[in-house]
C-alpha cells in the first residue's frame, strides 16, 4: 500500500493520469481548473464590465482570480506527483545544470579578477572616491567567489562521522562571512569620503576625469550585465549562484551610479564625487546587511514556507492507511535545506513491526524530497497528550 501512489503513476505520459480513490483519496483532481474555465472567468468579467464602462476593477478582480486558480492547479499537480518523480526531476535538473553551474562560478571568478585589477588601476589613476568605491566592491568580488568555491568543496568533503547533520550550513556561514566583510569595507569608504568632504569644504576645484576610467567602468558594467543574465536562470537552484546573481545586480547599480557621480564631480561640483562614494558605500552596506539577515534566518532555523508544509502534510496523510491522523508537522531551515518533523497517529492495536515499517517508509520518502536534509517521524496512538517537546527557556 505504501507505493500505491507511485504504482498508480507509472503510466504517466504528458500530464497527470486518471486518479482514483486509492491514489487520490481527497479527489483533488476534480478541483483542477481547465483552460476553458480560465477563459470563462475572463469572458464573464468582460461582460460584467460592459455596462460600467472601462473600469479596471473587474479586470483586476478577474486577473487575481485566474492567478489564484493557476496557483491552485500547480499545488494540486505538485501534491499528486509521486515523490520518486520529484526526486528524478531534481536529479535531472541538477545533472543538466551542473555544467552551467561551473560556468557561472568559473566565469564570475575570472571576470571578477580581471575587473578588480583594471578598476583599481582606473580608480588610482583618476583619484575619484566614487571610482574607488566601485573598485573596492570589485576587489572584494574575487574574495566572494573564492569563499563560495571553498564552501562548496567543504560541503562535499565533510566527514559524516564528525558532522552527521547540517553540513549544508557551511554555505550559509560562508555567505554571512562575505556579507560582513563587504559591510565593513563600506564603512571604511564612508569614513574616508566624509573626511575628504570636511577637509575640502569651501573649495571649488574641479579635477578633470580622463576617458580611460570611463571606458573601464563601462566595460565592467557590460560584463556584469552579461553575467547577471546568465546567472538569472540558476539563481533558485544553487544558493551560491544566487549570491553571485545578487552580486552582479548590485555591481551594475554601483558601477552605473559611481561612473555618473565621478563624471558630475569632475564637471559640475567637486563634492558630488565623495558624496557619491558615501551613497554607494551605504547602498553596498545596506544590501549586504539585508543579505546577512536573510542568511541568519536560515542558519537559526526559520520555518519552511506554507507550500512546503502543505506538501509534507499531504504526503504524510496519504502515505499509508495505517496512519489515522497527523498530530504535528514541522519543517525548518538548516542552512539552505530543511529539517522535517512529523508526528503520526496509528491504532494502538498495531504491532511494533507494523508501526515501525510505516514510520521508516515515511521517513525515507520525505528525506528523498530535494529540499530535505533530515526527517524525523514519531509514532503515537492518540493526540490528547501534552507536547513531547517543551520550550526550554532556561538552561
Amino acid at each position: 500500500m505504501r507505493n500505491s501512489m507511485e504504482e498508480g503513476d507509472t503510466e504517466r505520459g504528458t500530464g497527470l493520469p486518471g486518479y482514483n480513490d486509492v491514489n487520490d483519496p481527497f479527489k483533488l483532481r476534480d478541483a483542477l481548473m481547465t483552460d476553458e474555465q480560465m477563459a470563462a472567468i475572463k469572458a464573464n468579467s468582460r461582460r460584467k464590465r460592459i455596462p460600467l464602462g472601462k473600469s479596471p476593477r473587474a479586470a483586476l478582480h478577474a486577473h487575481k482570480l485566474r492567478g489564484f486558480y493557476r496557483q491552485q492547479n500547480e499545488k494540486i499537480e505538485r501534491w499528486l506527483k509521486p515523490v520518486h518523480e520529484h526526486v528524478q526531476d531534481a536529479r535531472d535538473e541538477q545533472g543538466s545544470d551542473a555544467l552551467q553551474y561551473r560556468i557561472a562560478v568559473g566565469a564570475s571568478l575570472i571576470a571578477n579578477i580581471l575587473l578588480a585589477v583594471i578598476q583599481l588601476y582606473a580608480a588610482i589613476g583618476a583619484g575619484s572616491l566614487s571610482l574607488f568605491a566601485t573598485a573596492a566592491d570589485a576587489v572584494c568580488d574575487p574574495l566572494s567567489n573564492l569563499t563560495l568555491l571553498l564552501c562548496h568543496r567543504a560541503v562535499n568533503r565533510v566527514d559524516p562521522r564528525k558532522y552527521p547533520s547540517g553540513k549544508a550550513r557551511i554555505e550559509t556561514a560562508g555567505n554571512i562571512t562575505f556579507g560582513f566583510v563587504m559591510a565593513c569595507i563600506s564603512v571604511i569608504l564612508i569614513t574616508v569620503s566624509s573626511i575628504q568632504l570636511l577637509q575640502n569644504e569651501g573649495r571649488n576645484e574641479l579635477k578633470p576625469l580622463k576617458l580611460t576610467p570611463i571606458i573601464v567602468v563601462g566595460v565592467a558594467f557590460l560584463t556584469k550585465f552579461s553575467l547577471f543574465i546568465y546567472c538569472f536562470a540558476l539563481r533558485n537552484k544553487y544558493s551560491q549562484v544566487r549570491i553571485l546573481w545578487l552580486d552582479h545586480r548590485n555591481d551594475m547599480l554601483i558601477n552605473g551610479f559611481g561612473l555618473t557621480t565621478a563624471i558630475l564631480g569632475s564637471r559640475i561640483a567637486w563634492w558630488i564625487d565623495p558624496a557619491g562614494a558615501i551613497a554607494i558605500s551605504i547602498l553596498i552596506a545596506g544590501i549586504w546587511i539585508r543579505t546577512c539577515y536573510s542568511e541568519f534566518q536560515l542558519l537559526i532555523g526559520q520555518s519552511a514556507d506554507t507550500a512546503f508544509l502543505q506538501h509534507v502534510t499531504y504526503i504524510s496523510m496519504t502515505h499509508s492507511p495505517l496512519i489515522t491522523q497527523l498530530d504535528t508537522v514541522r519543517a525548518w531551515h538548516s542552512g539552505p535545506r530543511l529539517i522535517v518533523e512529523v508526528d503520526v497517529v496509528v491504532d494502538k492495536v498495531r504491532t511494533v513491526e507494523e508501526t515501525h515499517d510505516v514510520a521508516e517508509d515515511l521517513q525515507r520518502k520525505l528525506e528523498s524530497l530535494p529540499d530535505v536534509e533530515r526527517c524525523y517521524v514519531h509514532v503515537d496512538y492518540e493526540t490528547s497528550h501534552a507536547p513531547e517537546h517543551f520550550w526550554k527557556k532556561e538552561l
